[in-house]
């Protein structure tokens, strides 16, 4: 029977609009551009070092409770409605407040034609599993 299901998975007709062209084995194997990766292995070089280093000062409790606190300040959000969540207390503490990037201020889903203002009540159905859908209409 998982066979089965696996073989649906399999024969399924890939949509070129949604995951774009590479959406392969391929492509969720590989980053889509060398830099990228050098990107990513750089960023987790100078987050491990600093680890280290504040380990080696205050102990190795402090990046315990730094850690626990970085799962704590990432799961919090505000209801859905119509203010986003900022997730500010948990870009204070990673350092990531002073990153500015195109994503902050290019296609906003608020300034576009087609958004219609996303119903609470169905929202918070959707979270908390008693109802099924995209929380935000507009999100199709």
């Amino acid at each position: 029977m998982a066979s089965g299901g696996m073989k649906r998975e399999i024969s399924e007709t890939h949509d070129t609009l949604r995951f774009g062209i590479n959406a392969g084995v391929k492509a969720d194997l590989a980053p889509p551009h060398p830099l990228q990766a050098t990107i990513q292995s750089e960023t987790k070089f100078w987050a491990d070092k600093k680890k280290f280093g504040t380990e080696a000062i205050y102990g190795s409790a402090f990046n315990i409770l730094k850690d626990l606190d970085a799962q704590i300040l990432s799961r919090f959000q505000r209801p859905p409605g119509s203010l986003p969540s900022s997730m500010l207390g948990y870009e204070a503490l990673t350092g990531s407040l002073d990153d500015f990037g195109f994503e902050d201020y290019l296609n906003m889903p608020q300034e576009s034609d087609s958004f219609r203002q996303p119903d609470m009540h169905h929202g918070m159905e959707v979270r908390l599993g008693l109802s099924k859908g995209p929380i935000c209409p507009s999100f199709n």
